[in-house]
């Protein structure tokens, strides 16, 4: 059985799945510009947790299991997979594609026309970027989403410029500054980021393997 907060909007042309929880001041299917209430239709699957001040706008298809920190803002006409997680005051803007089992933790940017495939791993303050030439002549005709492949982890404050993607189960340390598609299961890190090691070679203070599964691979 869902449980929807009474200060909560859910607005036209919205369907909500089963045992939906939506908190406080949650805003769903908000019309973005150009659009009218209800004109686009919102999914939200099955067993979602949608948390107080959090605005989903129209047009998102959302699989079941999706979960909200507080004051997240979901734009426009993005498809997200199953047991996704976006945290405390992220942002998601419109036409981004997010696969499964994706984490976004807190205050991360997403821009427009970027891919997070599955399982993949944002840490907190991460910015992508997609505008090569910020407020030039034609920028928007040009942006250029980030992708993100599978199992691939970004630590948190790192920032990844227009077009880079990031490879399969690669990992960007902390704070870094990523010019450059970043190969699979390579470990980067520095001001511009420069690639250390694979992750295949990184072990935990015990000895054991950080990413046993990588060695399978």
């Amino acid at each position: 059985m869902s449980s929807i907060a009474g200060s909560a909007k859910i607005l036209k042309n919205v369907v909500l799945g089963r045992n939906v929880t939506v908190e406080d001041f949650v805003i769903i299917g908000a019309p973005p510009l150009g659009k009218k209430e209800g004109e686009l239709k919102t999914v939200i699957g099955d067993d979602a947790v949608i948390r107080s001040h959090t605005v989903i706008y129209a047009g998102n298809v959302i699989g079941p299991g999706f979960q909200t920190g507080n004051h997240a803002s979901i734009r426009e006409e993005n498809h997200i997979g199953k047991n996704v997680s976006v945290g405390t005051k992220s942002v998601v803007e419109f036409k981004t594609v997010i696969g499964d089992h994706v984490r976004i933790h807190s205050q991360v940017f997403i821009p427009e026309y970027c891919e997070l495939q599955e399982s993949c791993w944002i840490g907190p303050n991460v910015v992508l970027t997609n505008a090569p030439y910020p407020k030039s002549v034609r920028a928007k005709e040009f942006l250029n989403g980030v992708v993100v492949e599978r199992d691939a982890k970004i630590g948190a404050n790192s920032t990844i410029l227009p077009g880079v993607r990031i490879g399969r189960d690669a990992l960007v340390g902390a704070g870094s500054v990523v010019t450059h598609d970043v190969p699979a299961r390579s470990v980067v890190a520095g001001n511009p980021a420069k690639v250390l090691t694979n992750v295949s070679t990184l072990k935990h203070p015990t000895g054991e393997d950080a990413y046993p599964e990588v060695k399978e691979q």
